[in-house]
C-alpha cells in the first residue's frame, strides 16, 4: 500500500533543522567509485530512497556495498560487471552515471534507458555524443544504452548544447581515464558538479576549470581509492528557507551553504523575508504575507529549477500577481493541476505560470508526482484550511530524508498515513 502524507494547516514552522549530503552529488560519487578498484568511503550521505537504490545497483554490477550511519563504503572489483537492468534503472535517473565509468574501467556498458521523476523529457543525445567524441561507439539497442571503447578512449574538444548536468558527468567521468587532454565547453557549473570533481581529484584525476564553463581534464592511467565527504544539499535547504516564508515562520538552516543560494535568498528577500547569517548555516525569518516574486529557472547559478515548486506554493499565497517560467524541464508545471486542488489561482501558457495570490489554501486531496512536487504540496498544506491529503510519500523519501520528522520538530501537524 501506498504511503501518504496527512498534513492539517494552520501551522507556523519555528526552530531549527539540519542539512544533509546533497542526493544530486551522492549519487554521482558512488557511480564514479566504479572508476577505481579497492574501497571508497562516502560520508554524509543522505538516508533517502535513492542511496538504496544506487547501493543495490553497484551491488549488482559486482561491488559490495556497506552503510554505517551516514558513511558507505564501496568496494570495486578490478573488473565490474557492465551491465544495469531496467528494474532498477527506470526508478532514478541517476543511474546514467554509471555510463561513463563503466566505458572507462571496462570498455563497454550497457545502461537502461532511465526513469526517475515525471519532470518532462530528459534525452541522453549529449551524454551519448560525448562519449563518442571521446572514441566510443555508443547506440540505443532494445532499450538499452551501448557504449563500447574496446581499444580504450581518448582526449577531445566536447561542445554541449546545453549546460547538462549529466552530460557534464558522464563525460568528466570517462575523460578521467581517456588519454589526452578532453575540453568540456559550456559545462554545467552546479556545486555538484564541482562537488564530483573534488571526489575524482581525490581519486587521482587532473581536472581544472571547476565551477566555470570550461572544465579540462588530462586522463590518466588509474585512479585509486578515496574518503570524501559530500557536499550539503543546496536544494534542501532552500525548501526549508521557502518553507519559513510560505508559513510565515522562523527556521535556522544549519549545515548548508547559502552562497550556493544567492538567487533563492535574494527573491525570497523580495519577497519580505528577514534572512540573517548564522554559524554553519543562515536563519530565515518571516513576519508577514510574503509579497509575490516573478522567478525564472536557469541553470546553475540561476534559479534552480527544483526549487520552482516552492517559489509556485510560496506565490499562490502571496500579496499580488507573479508569473513564474520554467526553462529547463517543462513537465515541472503537472504540479500546478494538484496546487489547484487546493484553491490556487493559477494559469498555465507554455513554459510560464501566471499566479494570482489568495490568502489561504483549502485542503483536499493531491498526488505528489516528483520529489519536489511532493514537497511543495505539503507546504502548501500547511497554510491550507483544514487537512489535505498528499499520496505517493515514496517520492519525497527519494530525495528528503526524515521530511515528515523535521516538520514536527518544527511545529507541524504531519503524520505518515
Amino acid at each position: 500500500m501506498s504511503e501518504r502524507f496527512r498534513v492539517i494547516g494552520g501551522s507556523h514552522l519555528v526552530g531549527t533543522v539540519s542539512v544533509s549530503g546533497a542526493k544530486n552529488s551522492v549519487l554521482k560519487l558512488m557511480a564514479a567509485s566504479l572508476l577505481a578498484p579497492g574501497t571508497t568511503t562516502i560520508s554524509n550521505v543522505p538516508d533517502i530512497l535513492d542511496v538504496e537504490i544506487m547501493s543495490e545497483l553497484l551491488t549488482r554490477l559486482g561491488c559490495a556495498v556497506q552503510h554505517t550511519g551516514q558513511s558507505v563504503s564501496i568496494t570495486v572489483p578490478e573488473a565490474p560487471l557492465h551491465r544495469a537492468d531496467y528494474d532498477l534503472v527506470r526508478k532514478m535517473r541517476a543511474s546514467i552515471n554509471v555510463l561513463g565509468p563503466l566505458v572507462a574501467r571496462v570498455g563497454e556498458a550497457e545502461v537502461a534507458l532511465p526513469g526517475g521523476d515525471a519532470i518532462g523529457p530528459r534525452p541522453l543525445d549529449m551524454h551519448m555524443k560525448g562519449l563518442e567524441s571521446l572514441g566510443a561507439t555508443a547506440t540505443i539497442e532494445h532499450g538499452y544504452v551501448v557504449a563500447r571503447a574496446p581499444h580504450g578512449l581518448h582526449g577531445a574538444d566536447v561542445l554541449l548544447d546545453f549546460p547538462s548536468v549529466g552530460a557534464t558527468e558522464n563525460i568528466m567521468t570517462a575523460a578521467v581515464l581517456a588519454s589526452g587532454v578532453t575540453t568540456i565547453d559550456n559545462a554545467a557549473r552546479e556545486p555538484d558538479i564541482v562537488d564530483l570533481g573534488e571526489f575524482l581529484i581525490s581519486m587521482g584525476a587532473k581536472i581544472e576549470g571547476l565551477g566555470t564553463p570550461i572544465i579540462s581534464i588530462t586522463g590518466v592511467d588509474r585512479l585509486h581509492p578515496t574518503s570524501h565527504k559530500t557536499v550539503p544539499d543546496r536544494i534542501i535547504a532552500g525548501s526549508w528557507a521557502f518553507a519559513a516564508v510560505i508559513t510565515q515562520g522562523d527556521i535556522t538552516i544549519l549545515g548548508s551553504h547559502p552562497g550556493h543560494l544567492e538567487i533563492p535568498l535574494e527573491k525570497l528577500t523580495s519577497a519580505g523575508a528577514i534572512i540573517t547569517s548564522v554559524d554553519n548555516g543562515f536563519r530565515v525569518r518571516m513576519e508577514s504575507r510574503p509579497t509575490a516574486i516573478d522567478i525564472s529557472t536557469l541553470p546553475y547559478p540561476g534559479f534552480p529549477t527544483d526549487l520552482q515548486p516552492m517559489a509556485i506554493t510560496m506565490n499562490a499565497v502571496a500579496e499580488g500577481s507573479s508569473i513564474v517560467t520554467e526553462n529547463v524541464f517543462e513537465g515541472r508545471f503537472m504540479f500546478v493541476n494538484e496546487l489547484s486542488r487546493l484553491g490556487a489561482h493559477i494559469h498555465v501558457d507554455g513554459h510560464h505560470a501566471s499566479i494570482t495570490g489568495v490568502s489561504e489554501l483549502s485542503g483536499a486531496p493531491v498526488q505528489a508526482t516528483d520529489i519536489r512536487a511532493g514537497v511543495g504540496l505539503v507546504l502548501a498544506g500547511l497554510v491550507a484550511e483544514g487537512e489535505t491529503i498528499v499520496e505517493d510519500a515514496f517520492h519525497i523519501d527519494r530525495g528528503f530524508p526524515g521530511f515528515a520528522e523535521s516538520l514536527q520538530s518544527l511545529g507541524a501537524d504531519v503524520s505518515r498515513i
